[in-house]
């Protein structure tokens, strides 16, 4: 049996007169049960609680049998479980109330972030109107009877500010007028597809563009007042919708002007706001057409000024006329000019095809050259090109392009919106300015149209939504541009890629920092020059293809150009075994490598770093080794202190005395000069970061063997303390890092020049000191120096001191 404790009872009475809020705290059920309140009131009748917590009188606590209720385990309800349910008051409908006013102005003003864009949506409209004509006339004939060609007309009149667009296409009835331009984000178009897909026998395929419903009211993002005046095939009477921005209401009338009276289709005029009154400009009209849409199905016709030129007969001086009549024997020839007579008429503007809707095999290479051409305003011939079609849950069409060379007066890595895709979207251009979104930062070299059936769009379709969709769009433009890319490195001619990798090997580069997935698809594609190949690039294909039979790691080396990189003493041990280094030249390529990590199972490896295996270890000599120099490479660590971690003995030498090597996991010499350079270093990560240097001595040199015969007589004279110090400041050099004293180094050269250089071709110091001395002293001296000279030792100075 359960026990209720002193404070569960205190709780249940609290409950019997607090009131609400427990009440509140319980859900209704459907079921009921035994009563286990007498005394509820009859406002609670109509609710049904499992709890043994009701709200009540403290008299329906003092009834409340707690061993009852509670303990054995029963269920107990509320007597207001005793009514129905269903006598729950019905719940009100409300619709959303707007103000329209409002409600246009956040349409107009918010939806659009570009005026221009106008034109585009009515001439989308436009094109609809005609495709739901040329659909339904299938089935319909008789709505093709007035003769009038598919067709969408522009004129304008720069003078009023009033821009006309003109379609031949479905028009629209009266209540269609309502519907359409009455209702407010409904959209005739999106109607009308609804409609394809319930009648089961339409054809699937369809180049409606409409899908919000709002694409009309940009409009009035340039116009005071709007004018429709519309004429269905299936009405006899053409009607006229007329309204004014910031207004909440509109007009519709009947057209009774014989004047103004049309076949078919749709006159939509526009009234200019005072500020936006460029956009009746002819030349302005065909120039957004051309941007926005150029490749609609039907022909767009603008209203141009032309001119063609004639002779036209000139009125004779008075004075010239009489000079003739003088000389009656020179023939009369009458005198003319040429004259340029300007009219107007309507221009195709719509020319172009949009050629990635045909099938690749019926577009030649000259026709790809001129669209790109066309499209992107260059000059030159793209390197390559990749027409293709996605199908699947994704479709879509494109055409990408490798431009021939790099643009010139900005860098595209650093600005990746290069404006170089352009998207459409059944067939209408919706946006070039991508951050990202369907192609890498590394990629925005690429050139190319992308056309789409279905984007997820804002409803200005000028934003590109992030989605799953696009994310698939762009994996596969991007493997698209990575096989056409391929295309070109393995192409015959050898000189296309290298004319490639001339202009955007960088971005390449770039490609194997910021995308890790698509490692294999850029190191093939990289190229490098190396030891063996020092005037020709090779791939990382060749390296492996040459690598000998032990060998297991790729190797490199970083400099800052390929003398350097040729002539730095880590390559000298390599070189006698005949292993290739790849040069590692331009600033991104050590990081580029680094993010690589390897390439077909073999390890990249930095040859200036400690640790180098060049796979010919002999234990028992480095124990020799060892033996012979341990006690000398404390000496010589001893010496140098913290600037060297440790000093050893070298496997990579066979020339040089010594060299620095950084720590395996620290900044490389290269990448410490690098990063020294920037405008906007951090001198506390430059030291935490900076590897640690080990000092690596060659046994076989003179001068470390001298140094060892010094430890072995005298570890504490002062020349051979000079000499490890002097030793460690040339390595520094040699090894591609920046000293920390130059003047300090250069009087340490200095003074080792005046020791070796002291007397050899010049007369001795002493005749310089004493010019007058007879020359009966001159051999005394000359005697006496023979026998006694030392060299002047010149101590280091440092910059900028006084002695």
């Amino acid at each position: 049996m359960h026990r209720l404790s002193r404070r569960s009872v205190s709780a249940v009475l609290r409950a019997g007169r607090g009131g609400e809020r427990y009440r509140n705290a319980v859900a209704p059920i459907s079921s009921s049960s035994t009563p286990l309140f007498d005394s509820v009131g009859q406002s609670e009748s109509r609710r049904r609680w499992h709890s043994v917590l009701t709200a009540g009188s403290s008299d329906t606590i003092k009834s409340l049998n707690l061993k009852d209720a509670l303990f054995l385990g029963k269920r107990y309800e509320s007597t207001a479980a005793a009514s129905d349910a269903s006598a729950t008051p019905p719940a009100e409908k409300y619709e959303y109330q707007a103000e329209v006013s409002r409600l246009m102005d956040l349409i107009v003003n918010s939806l659009y972030s570009n005026k221009e864009v106008f034109l585009r949506e009515l001439i989308s409209n436009a094109s609809d109107a005609l495709d739901k004509l040329r659909f339904l006339s299938v089935t319909e004939p008789g709505l093709l009877k007035e003769a009038v060609d598919l067709d969408i007309r522009i004129q304008t009149d720069k003078d009023n500010g009033v821009v006309t667009i003109m379609d031949t296409g479905i028009g629209m009835t009266q209540q269609e007028l309502v519907d359409c331009l009455g209702t407010i984000a409904q959209s005739g178009t999106a109607k009308f597809l609804k409609g394809l897909k319930d009648n089961k026998d339409a054809g699937g395929d369809n180049n409606l563009i409409g899908q919000f419903g709002v694409g009309f009211y940009s409009a009035f993002l340039v116009a005071d007042r709007v004018v429709v005046s519309t004429k269905s095939p299936k009405s006899d009477k053409q009607y006229v919708w007329e309204g004014e921005v910031n207004s909440s209401s509109y007009t519709i009338r009947e057209e009774t002007d014989p004047e103004k009276l049309i076949p078919r289709g749709t006159h939509l005029t526009l009234y200019l706001k005072r500020d936006d009154k460029g956009f009746a400009h002819p030349e302005r009209i065909q120039k957004l057409v051309k941007n926005y849409s150029q490749f609609v199905s039907f022909p767009i016709y603008t209203w141009q000024e032309k001119g063609f030129t004639k002779e036209v007969e000139v009125d004779e001086d008075p004075a010239e006329a009489k000079k003739d009549e003088q000389d009656e024997k020179t023939e009369k020839k009458k005198k003319t000019k040429t004259v340029v007579e300007k009219y107007w008429d309507w221009e195709l503007t719509n020319e172009t095809q949009p050629i990635w809707l045909r099938n690749p095999k019926e577009v030649t290479t000259e026709e790809y050259n001129e669209f790109y051409k066309k499209t992107f305003n260059d000059y030159l011939d793209p390197l390559a090109s990749s027409h293709f079609t996605t199908e699947g849950e994704v479709e879509f069409r494109s055409i990408l392009y490798v431009p021939a060379i790099a643009p010139t007066g900005k860098d595209d890595i650093i600005n990746p919106k290069t404006k170089n895709i352009r998207l459409y979207v059944k067939r209408v251009f919706i946006s070039d300015d991508f951050d990202g979104e369907l192609f890498p930062r590394y990629l925005s070299f690429v050139k190319g149209v992308v056309d789409s059936h279905d984007l997820p769009l804002n409803v200005s379709r000028e934003i590109l939504q992030e989605s799953r969709i696009v994310r698939i769009m762009r994996k596969r433009l991007v493997r698209k541009a990575f096989d056409m890319i391929l295309g070109i490195s393995m192409s015959e001619n050898r000189d296309d890629y290298d004319r490639f990798w001339e202009n955007f090997g960088k971005h390449l580069k770039l490609g194997c920092i910021d995308d890790r997935e698509n490692h294999k698809r850029l190191a093939p594609l990289l190229r490098f020059v190396s030891s063996q190949s020092e005037n020709e690039l090779i791939s990382l294909d060749e390296y492996v293809e040459n690598m000998k039979t032990e060998q297991k790691d790729i190797y490199y080396i970083a400099a800052d150009s390929v003398t350097s990189a040729k002539n730095t003493p880590f390559l000298e041990r390599l070189i006698e075994k005949d292993l290739e280094v790849l040069f590692l030249v331009d600033p991104i390529d050590e990081i580029a490598i680094q993010n690589l990590k390897s390439y077909k199972e073999k390890n990249f490896v930095d040859i200036s770093k400690e640790d180098l295996d060049l796979g010919d270890k002999n234990e028992e000599r480095e124990k020799e080794m060892k033996q012979e120099f341990g006690q000398t490479c404390d000496w010589i660590k001893k010496r140098l202190g913290d600037k060297v971690a440790s000093v050893q003995i070298s496997n990579r030498l066979s020339s040089s005395p010594c060299i620095l090597v950084s720590g395996k996991f620290g900044w490389s010499a290269n990448m410490e000069r690098l990063m020294k350079a920037q405008s906007v270093g951090d001198a506390s990560s430059l030291e935490f970061m900076r590897g640690r240097r080990v000092l690596e001595i060659n046994p076989e040199h003179p001068i470390i063997r001298n140094l060892n015969a010094a430890y072995g007589s005298n570890p504490n004279d002062d020349d051979a303390l000079r000499a490890i110090d002097l030793l460690y400041d040339t390595a520094l050099v040699s090894s591609g890092y920046t000293p920390e004293n130059p003047a300090q180094l250069g009087g340490k050269i200095y003074e080792m020049m005046g020791v070796a250089l002291s007397g050899k071709w010049s007369t001795p110091v002493e005749a310089y000191n004493n010019p007058g001395a007879s020359s009966n002293n001159t051999e005394i001296i000359e005697a006496e120096v023979a026998e006694t000279i030392q060299a002047e030792v010149v101590e280091p100075v440092e910059a900028g001191s006084k002695k």
